[in-house]
């Protein structure tokens, strides 16, 4: 059985938490964003994908 190579995209945190709902700020917590600028790397999976559409409008995704 031949291995599928994960992908991955990078998140990146452009707007601020303060504001934003308790539960958008745990699913960023849970992303592993903490403070503007925090990049990180997530598999592309779909749970990866309904944090992002939660939190859409404080990140950037990239592939």
């Amino acid at each position: 059985m031949a291995t599928k190579k994960s992908e991955t995209v990078s998140i990146k945190l452009v707007k601020s938490l303060i504001g934003a709902k308790k539960d958008q700020i745990a699913t960023a917590n849970s992303l592993g964003l903490r403070k503007i600028g925090d990049v990180v790397s997530q598999p592309d999976n779909a749970a990866t994908q309904g944090k992002v559409a939660k939190i859409i409008h404080l990140i950037e995704v990239s592939k």
